[in-house]
């Protein structure tokens, strides 16, 4: 149940960096960087559910983690350089750690049940 929770906010979340980057003009690089971070959280949890094993379920979540935190920075970064507006970013931010605990808890879980 969580982690068909989890693909669908993943999911969401991604189309809406996608759609929140099409309305940002000019940083080009910087744009990339959010919209590639943000939309490899959600490949690498469904890359999760054809893993070869714990161990590379596990490390394909942890994967799908850094990436969470990765977009935390350039929400962030974003943020301070006045090229989002912060409620928008609260919003996104809220979101991104939503999953980010979820990863965190399914990450354990699953090392838990592999002792």
């Amino acid at each position: 149940m969580a982690e068909s929770k989890l693909r669908k906010l993943s999911t969401d979340f991604a189309v809406k960096i996608i759609k929140l980057c099409e309305t940002i003009k000019g940083h080009y690089a910087l744009v990339n960087q959010l919209e590639r971070s943000a939309t490899s959280i959600g490949a690498n949890i469904r890359e999760a559910n054809y893993a070869h094993g714990k161990a590379d379920f596990v490390s394909k979540l942890q994967i799908a983690l850094k990436e969470c935190y990765e977009t935390e920075y350039w929400i962030e970064l974003f943020v301070k350089s006045d090229i989002l507006n912060r409620d928008i970013a609260t919003e996104l931010y809220n979101e991104c750690g939503t999953i980010r605990r979820i990863l965190i808890a399914s990450i354990n879980t699953a090392k838990d049940n592999s002792r």
